[in-house]
């Protein structure tokens, strides 16, 4: 494996002139981190895949295996990475089942997640276009950029539940069709991850009660104005660089949503 150099911050090195801004300050297990992160990001490790031990990132580093320890609990706690006693520290995957769940916070009134069985999944719609201002502003993109748009309905032991519209960066997803995407078994992040390299690392949402429009009333299976829970997420790939913006209606009939909060 190469060396690499890194551009960590020197004790010894001379004060900044006069008048000159002071850097910010970062400890040093922070920039480990971030460090880290970086080869994240660049692939070096690809998700699922063993990181070098603590002993060798700290030689790579030129740093304690204490400083790179913490870095690496920092990255676990985050999800990024996974502990596994006796073997070792791997990249956190989307494809592997705690994970899938991670994201999802629609439970069924009784069980969890798991217990009802993986989604029915019927893609409405999958088409590029042109992206409008306030998707373009989400997706951090130019207004008029490409974008993907993918409609589809999540139904439960044969009941639609979820209603999603998604927007995706169209250069990233470049491939993506809807064939593609009614024949993939696993998570839509596990897709995303395995062919396309973009890895969601955390998302945000925003949630509010909505009444159903004829469209929504239609694929959803009930009547014009039922109460819905609207969920708009946008999810982030590393260096907070958003790739996907969601919006959910979700009946809750049958299901609630779920948050843990710490």
């Amino acid at each position: 494996m190469a060396t690499h150099t890194s551009p960590l911050s020197d004790p010894a090195a001379p004060p900044a002139e006069a008048g000159a801004a002071a850097p910010a300050f970062s400890p040093l297990y922070q920039q480990i981190k971030s460090l880290i992160l970086q080869s994240l990001q660049a692939g070096e490790w690809k998700p699922g895949e063993m990181i070098p031990s603590e002993m060798d990132l700290a030689a790579r580093f030129r740093v304690s295996q204490g400083t790179v320890r913490k870095a690496i609990d920092e990255l676990a706690a985050e999800n990024l990475v996974i502990r596994r006693q006796g073997k070792g520290t791997f990249v956190a995957t989307h494809a592997e089942h705690h994970v899938q769940y991670r994201f999802l916070r629609l439970m069924p009134e009784s069980g969890d997640a798991s217990s009802e069985g993986p989604a029915e999944r019927q893609i409405i719609d999958c088409k590029r276009l042109r992206a409008p201002a306030d998707i373009a502003r989400a997706l951090a993109l130019r207004s008029g950029d490409a974008v993907l748009q993918v409609r589809r309905v999540l139904s439960f032991q044969g009941a639609p539940t979820i209603l999603e519209d998604l927007w995706l960066p169209g250069g990233p997803f470049k491939g993506l069709t809807a064939d593609r995407l009614a024949h993939y078994r696993g998570p839509m992040y596990a897709l995303f991850e395995t062919e396309f390299g973009v890895r969601m690392v955390r998302a945000e949402e925003k949630i509010r009660a909505v009444a159903a429009d004829a469209a929504a009333a239609q694929l959803l299976d009930v009547a014009a104005g039922t109460p819905l829970l609207s969920v708009e997420r946008t999810a982030f790939t590393y260096n907070d660089i958003p790739m996907e913006l969601r919006r959910g209606l979700y009946k809750t009939d049958t299901h609630h949503y779920k948050n843990e909060l710490s």
